[in-house]
């Protein structure tokens, strides 16, 4: 291989690192990092970053990398560079969570439709305001489900109001439960900032200013950690909005990785469509209550996201941890 086409290889394994650092994160703690080689991406999971107060288990951070995974994938696409997908290559607890590797037959590699996606990587954030009224048509929660179901993850629109009410309640239990454990409230002051420059966490220009008003049925998580939130505190999260809930057949991190990917996948569609939404996770983050609510709307699966889905202004971005602190790469051998 002649030294041009290395670096071109290599520049594009770089374009690949650069949208998998755009993926969403649990608090935006961005717990990854990358190696690269000519002809492979590996993706690490930094557990230096995990949520030990929210997410004893590392559920929530397996799907963080998910998402980063799945915005690979998308930029393999992209690119045109055919590509091999390995999950878990070395087992559940063994760096790297997956390898992407340049596959010589195109036929094997990614459906083209996932390149399509590529631009949306950039639009696609967390909303948590206050959303329309507008609802969203069948067609499009169908769509949504099917990329789920592309991924390995199963998505289910609730509708029944019984259920939807169940939800309600059974957030609100969640989300009292973790606010009065104080190693949980110090997690949020730690992942949360009002310093414009901060690379990583919650940024209070992301986040609604919180206090009675907010007119929550199923709560956003509260962020305003230091009463800085620049969103308006009137955010109506209701259980008559559009609920999705994403979950999975099996509970074991190769089906969080995946359930990850899922998320992404569908994120991305709804920021194509024009749509927003807003990750509603109380519920599921709490493991008495994430039992209940399996028995309460009576699926077999378990739950790992629960969606709020609508039209809202958009929000301004969250920051991201500069490439070159990601990134290894593995020179080519001699």
């Amino acid at each position: 291989m002649t030294t041009t086409s290395t670096a071109n290889d290599l520049r594009a394994m770089r374009t690949i690192a650069m949208a998998a650092r755009l993926a969403p994160s649990v608090h935006n703690t961005q717990p990854w990092h990358f190696e690269i080689g000519s002809n492979t991406f590996d993706l690490h999971i930094d557990r230096t970053r995990q949520l030990h107060a929210l997410d004893p288990t590392g559920r929530q951070l397996m799907i963080s990398v998910g998402c980063a995974l799945f915005n690979a994938r998308v930029a393999a696409a992209a690119l045109g560079q055919p590509m091999q997908v390995e999950r878990m290559p070395g087992g559940a607890d063994v760096n790297p969570v997956a390898r992407l590797r340049r596959i010589a037959d195109p036929a094997a590699a990614e459906q083209s439709e996932l390149a399509v996606l590529e631009p949306l990587i950039r639009v696609r954030s967390t909303n948590r305001r206050k959303f329309a009224d507008d609802p969203i048509p069948d067609d499009i929660v169908e769509s949504l489900i099917s990329a789920a179901q592309a991924e390995g993850a199963r998505l289910v629109q609730i509708k029944d109001e019984d259920d939807r009410l169940a939800i309600a309640r059974l957030s609100q239990r969640a989300d009292a439960m973790q606010y009065s454990d104080g190693a949980y409230r110090a997690e949020i002051r730690a992942w949360t900032t009002d310093d414009p420059n901060r690379a990583d966490g919650v940024p209070a220009r992301a986040v609604p200013h919180f206090d009675a008003g907010t007119g929550d049925e199923i709560p956003i998580r509260d962020f305003d950690s230091t009463g800085a939130g620049w969103l308006p505190t009137d955010t109506r999260s209701s259980h008559n909005q559009c609920l999705l809930l994403l979950g999975t057949d099996g509970d074991h991190p190769d089906q969080w990785l995946r359930a990850g990917e899922a998320l992404e996948h569908v994120w991305l569609e709804i920021a194509r469509h024009g749509f927003v939404m807003s990750p509603l996770t109380q519920v599921v983050e709490v493991a008495a209550v994430r039992a209940e609510l399996r028995s309460e709307l009576r699926t077999t699966m378990y739950p790992h996201i629960l969606m709020r889905v609508g039209r809202a202004a958009p929000t301004a971005g969250v920051g991201r941890r500069h490439l070159s602190d990601l990134l290894i790469e593995v020179p080519p051998a001699p």
